[in-house]
């Protein structure tokens, strides 16, 4: 995951003209709701405010790279989240809890012998993780 996504030119403008359209619709909508609605600014705030949990959760070492891999490999196991993220038991442990906690991704267990456990995303999960692609994608813009 060192190695940074480069695109065509093609691509490029492909995927900027895509993320345009879905930004732009997503203003459209905020500015209706709070019009209609009659939403202040300080009650944007306070909704913003409630957001700073799931932020500090999904910023936190591991939890974006968790979700990613989920969002590529679909399903997997602990060894192979571990496999690819070579990351330690504990800590990739305490992070898919963290993660199962919030909502964001799925935990299933298959009664054995032996017992499997498999992660997958939730579809919290897997909006979370479409919707910060543009922020990779412009933080790595050249």
């Amino acid at each position: 995951m060192n190695t940074p996504l480069t695109l065509s030119a093609e691509f490029r403008k492909l995927v900027e003209e895509q993320m345009d359209r879905t930004i732009q619709g997503i203003e459209t909508t905020f500015f209706v709701i709070m019009e209609k609605q009659k939403i202040t600014p300080q009650e944007v705030k306070e909704e913003m405010d409630s957001l700073q949990e799931n932020f500090n959760v999904l910023f936190q070492k591991w939890s974006l790279e968790i979700l990613y891999t989920l969002l590529l490999k679909k399903t997997s196991g602990f060894g192979g989240l571990k496999k690819i993220l070579e990351v330690n038991s504990r800590t990739l442990s305490d992070k898919l809890k963290l993660l199962h906690s919030h909502g964001y991704i799925e935990r299933n267990v298959q009664t054995g012998p032996p017992l499997r456990v498999t992660y997958n995303l939730s579809t919290k999960g897997k909006n979370t993780v479409l919707l910060a692609l543009p922020l990779l994608y412009y933080s790595t813009a050249v």
